[in-house]
Order: C-alpha cells, then sequence, then structure tokens
C-alpha cells in the first residue's frame, strides 16, 4: 500500500496491500479499503466505509458512514469479470449509499462525474454512467446502465429502470418510477412517471435567458401537442442557435434502448 505522509488512517481502519492513499486524506474509525482503491487528494471517510475493488475517489470527495462503493454488482451473470468505479471530485456521498462497479456486459465501467451529492440509501447500479452536479435525494435506486447528464435532479424514493437516459438538467419527482427516457430540461413525476413539462426553475437557475426558455418552451409545445408522428414533427423545427432546443433534439435522436417518456 501506498500511504501519504500527510494522511492520516485511524488505528482501527483496515487499507490493504495494493491500496493508494492520496495527499491530506482521511480515514476515520473502522474502514476497509481494499488492494485496487486509489484516493485522491483531499478525500474523507467519516468512519464504517467499506470500499473495494479497482475504484478511484476523487479529490475532496467526503463519505459518510456504512457507505459501500465498488462491490461486488448485483447482476447474476456477473462471473468476476475485471471491472471498475471511476468517480469524480468534490462529491458528498452520504450514509448508507451503494455504488457498483460495472460488468462486461456494460463496457466494465461505472462512472460518475463531480459536485454531485448521493443522498442517505441511494443507489447507483452497475455500469451507470452520471454526469456533473447531479442530486439523488434519500433512497433513490439506479438500476444498471442507467445515463444521467448533467444536472439531473431525482426526488426521494424515485426508481429508474435499466438502460434509461435523463437528459441534462431534467427533474423527477419524489416517489416516481422512471421506465423510458427523459429528455433534457424535463418536468417528470408519478407513480408510472409522466412527462409533465419543462423544469423552469432550474432553467431559470442555471441562467439562461428568459427568451432562450421561450424558444425551447416552443419547441417543446410543437414537438408534444401537435398531430403526426414525433420524427415528422422534429423536422419542422428550426433551432434558430438556440443550445437548449439541439441539445433537446440531440438527445431524441440519440441512441437508446428505451423509447421516450410522453406527456
Amino acid at each position: 500500500m501506498t500511504i501519504h505522509p500527510t494522511s492520516k488512517v485511524h488505528s482501527s481502519s483496515e487499507v490493504d496491500e495494493g491500496s493508494i492513499i492520496g495527499k491530506n486524506c482521511i480515514v476515520g474509525p473502522f474502514c476497509a479499503v481494499s488492494s485496487g482503491v486509489q484516493l485522491q487528494e483531499g478525500v474523507e471517510l467519516l468512519s464504517h466505509v467499506s470500499i473495494a475493488g479497482n475504484t478511484t475517489i476523487g479529490k475532496k470527495t467526503k463519505i459518510w458512514p456504512f457507505a459501500s462503493i465498488g462491490h461486488q454488482p448485483q447482476d447474476l451473470k456477473f462471473s468476476g469479470e475485471i471491472s471498475e468505479v471511476i468517480i469524480g471530485s468534490e462529491n458528498k456521498i452520504r450514509e448508507g449509499v451503494s455504488i457498483n462497479p460495472g460488468t462486461s456486459g456494460g463496457g466494465g465501467k461505472t462512472k460518475i462525474g463531480s459536485q454531485c451529492l448521493f443522498m442517505l440509501g441511494s443507489h447507483v447500479g452497475h455500469d451507470c454512467q452520471l454526469g456533473n452536479k447531479i442530486v439523488l435525494a434519500n433512497n433513490v435506486a439506479l438500476a444498471g446502465h442507467v445515463v444521467l447528464e448533467d444536472g439531473v435532479h431525482v426526488g426521494g424514493l424515485s426508481g429508474v429502470h435499466q438502460f434509461v437516459r435523463i437528459g441534462e438538467g431534467a427533474f423527477i419527482g419524489a416517489m416516481s418510477m422512471v421506465t423510458k427516457d427523459v429528455i433534457p430540461f424535463g418536468m417528470v413525476y408519478g407513480e408510472r412517471a409522466k412527462l409533465m413539462g419543462l423544469n423552469l426553475v432550474g432553467l431559470r437557475r442555471a441562467g439562461f435567458q428568459s427568451h432562450t426558455i421561450k424558444d425551447l418552451k416552443d419547441v417543446y409545445m410543437g414537438l408534444f401537442s401537435t398531430e403526426g408522428t414525433l420524427r415528422s414533427r422534429m423536422k419542422l423545427v428550426d433551432k434558430s442557435d438556440n443550445p437548449l432546443v439541439e441539445k433537446l433534439l440531440d438527445f431524441i435522436s440519440g441512441e437508446n434502448n428505451r423509447s421516450l417518456l410522453t406527456p
């Protein structure tokens, strides 16, 4: 093992050979850090944290008690193949969070961006790909192969079906079951979730100008409130150099394993 001299490891914690503890890390009481784990500069494990496998934790990420990261995925097809978890910087991973590594069927990698918040009891399944500044509220569960783009917020006790994509800036209301793809900046909720409109509050908080948001609203109404197929209506959309409209159309046109959630 390699432990930087500026780091502190509690005497009750177990750090295996082959692990790397970077500068200014803190490993609190009763933690387990397995071989293959890398903690980058400033990572803090408060206590009772278990990290296994080929797992990299980015700078200044803070992990609360009883989090489980990098342990065998909940996939019956997993046969011990080499896989990994890569977590970015400045994340907050609260009590009881579980994050599983990838599998050979999904590219072998679970990847999480930076500045995300994973609240108590939330779960990130195998082969998930998460962007930056994502919030998963208490007891949110992401199944395997889920994609969350930047700035997605998922309300408490919600579930996301495997292979679902959720676009940038989308908001999922509490206690929702999301079984289809969610457009960027979409507002979704319901026991069997439906698309209820656009996340206008999130768009304003992100600093987009009113005329840019209005153009997006007009396109949204045209795509989802008129006759004909969605593909035919897309051909009539004028992008007008609006980045929000471009992201929406690119998402709808992108590769997908699930159908699109509609109003």
